[in-house]
């Protein structure tokens, strides 16, 4: 049994955590928009910065494990945003999104301890 090198799982992370850093500015920057010229802001340029980087850590993180170990991590970047959307963009989450996310997290903890197992 083998575990995950801590460098590439902190870069999985920090790829992950910069998707749905994206997402949020991207929604924080969308609102109450109108004109298409509107999204041009600090916030969606920000987002997109922020999408950049993720993308290439994640071809990173590509060219040192395969894709069935790395796949698995984009689940957290829909808890990621769920979380952020909540705490930070004070939207709603209801209980059922809750438990989804927590699911999502013990998912990807099944799958990652999973694949140390081979």
């Amino acid at each position: 049994m083998h575990a995950m090198n801590p460098l590439l799982a902190a870069v999985l992370l920090l790829s992950t955590s910069l998707a749905a850093g994206g997402q949020l500015l991207f929604r924080h920057g969308a609102r109450g928009r109108i004109e298409l010229v509107d999204f041009v802001s600090w916030t969606v340029v920000s987002g997109l910065f922020c999408y950049g980087l993720s993308t290439l850590l994640w071809i990173w993180a590509l060219s040192r494990a395969s894709l069935v170990t790395v796949y698995p991590f984009t689940m957290l970047t829909f808890a990621f945003v769920y979380l952020g959307s909540a705490l930070l963009l004070k939207e709603q989450m209801p209980p059922q999104a809750i438990l989804g996310a927590l699911l999502i997290a013990a998912g990807l903890f099944a799958i990652v301890q999973s694949a140390a197992a081979n």
